[in-house]
This record gives structure tokens, C-alpha cells and sequence, in this order.
């Protein structure tokens, strides 16, 4: 597998998406830190609304990712369908020797510049446009996705926004509680191993049954 940088022709292409983007895709990114290690995240990539736009993305609270950015001015975006890395990506701190991970189907080196930024109940939002440098298409068979995989990938949203002061803590947890449910009757094994370290790594459980046994001595 070739990786940024190197360029074997295989499926590369600069300049350009190795996917369509439509919406806001979820992806994974790597950023280079300061220890040479390869940050892993989950990064939503939002499509532009104009031709010649370039494709933004958001990043909410002080992360590795935001940090990164503003020091390397670039990324490694990557499109994949394992949603046990969705889940590392999102909820564990995950760092890697390279910047390509092995469940890649697609990746693309994208330089960043911060074009926004606000705060909002003590949590700092900065948009970023991304442009691409550098492509790849690594898998270009047929990928079928469950219902439970876009559960895992919603949940991963819902679970990393618990700390966040923006974000009301019993609606996320109404949430993840109804991706729960999606997974446990949609999804495969994968799905429901993925959610079971999402479950582990953010205790949210821990938080509602937290919560549920505080309202019952409230209630009495």
C-alpha cells in the first residue's frame, strides 16, 4: 500500500477526492504530533456547496486534531468501513507509526487553514477548509454496510460529545441508547464489538444508571 509521499501510480491522483462527497462524510484522519506519532480521529467532512469550494471540516474543543492541524497545516483523510476503527477513532486515544491505517479503502493528503473559529459554552468550534494534495484508491471492490454500522458511526458522534459543555449529557445518552438498540438487532459482530468498546471506553451506561439511581432517591 503505498502511503503519502511515496506514489507507486496505483489508483493515485493529485489534487482531487479519491470519493464523492456528498453531505458531511465521516471519516477518520491522522495528524502528525509532536512525538512523530500519527494521531487517529474521526473528522466529518463537509462537502462543498459551490464547485470551486473546498471541502471544510470542524473541530470542537482543544483535540490532538485541532492542534495538529495548526502545527502541520495538513492531514491524512481516510474513508474506511471497519466500524472498530470508527470507534478507536472517535473515543480511544490511537497513534500509529504511519500515517495510512490498514483498513484504508481510500485516502487523500489534504492541506488545512483554519477559517473560523468561535467559542461557545467553553468549548472552542474552528471550521477548516481542506484542500487535496495527493490520493489513493486502495479497495475498489463491492462494501455492503448494515444498518448497525451507521449506528456505530452516529453513536461514536453522540459518545464523544458527553464531556462537552455544549451538548446536554440525557439527550446524548437518549441517543446512545437507541443506537444500542439499532445494533444489537441490525449489526453484525464487527458492529457489535465496536460498540461494546465504545460502551467500555466512555461508560455512558455507568452515566445513566448514574443518573436513573438519582432520580429514583429524588422521586421518593
Amino acid at each position: 500500500m503505498s502511503e503519502p509521499g511515496e506514489g507507486d501510480g496505483d489508483g493515485e491522483a493529485v489534487g482531487r477526492w479519491p470519493v464523492e462527497l456528498r453531505g458531511v462524510t465521516e471519516s477518520v484522519v491522522t495528524t502528525l504530533g509532536p512525538n512523530d506519532l500519527w494521531n487517529v480521529a474521526a473528522l466529518g467532512v463537509r462537502a462543498p456547496e459551490e464547485s470551486n469550494a473546498p471541502a471544510t471540516a470542524t473541530t470542537w474543543g482543544n483535540t490532538r486534531t485541532r492542534r495538529n492541524f495548526h502545527r502541520q497545516a495538513e492531514g491524512v483523510v481516510q474513508f474506511v468501513t471497519d466500524p472498530r476503527t470508527f470507534v478507536d477513532a472517535a473515543v480511544t486515544v490511537r497513534e500509529e507509526s504511519g500515517p495510512v491505517l490498514d483498513s484504508v479503502d481510500a485516502w487523500v493528503r489534504v492541506e488545512v487553514r483554519c477559517v473560523e473559529s468561535q467559542e461557545r459554552r467553553e468549548t472552542t468550534i474552528e471550521r477548516w477548509e481542506l484542500r487535496p494534495l495527493e490520493s489513493n484508491v486502495v479497495e475498489t471492490g463491492v462494501r455492503t454496510i448494515n444498518r448497525g454500522f451507521y449506528a456505530v458511526v452516529d453513536a461514536t458522534v453522540a459518545a464523544s460529545r458527553l464531556d462537552v459543555p455544549a451538548y446536554d449529557t440525557d439527550v446524548l445518552i437518549e441517543r446512545l441508547e437507541y443506537f444500542e438498540e439499532t445494533v444489537e438487532n441490525c449489526g453484525g459482530d464487527a458492529e457489535r464489538e465496536a460498540f461494546e468498546r465504545l460502551s467500555a471506553e466512555t461508560g455512558w451506561r455507568e452515566r445513566r444508571d448514574g443518573r436513573e439511581r438519582r432520580d429514583d432517591r429524588d422521586a421518593r
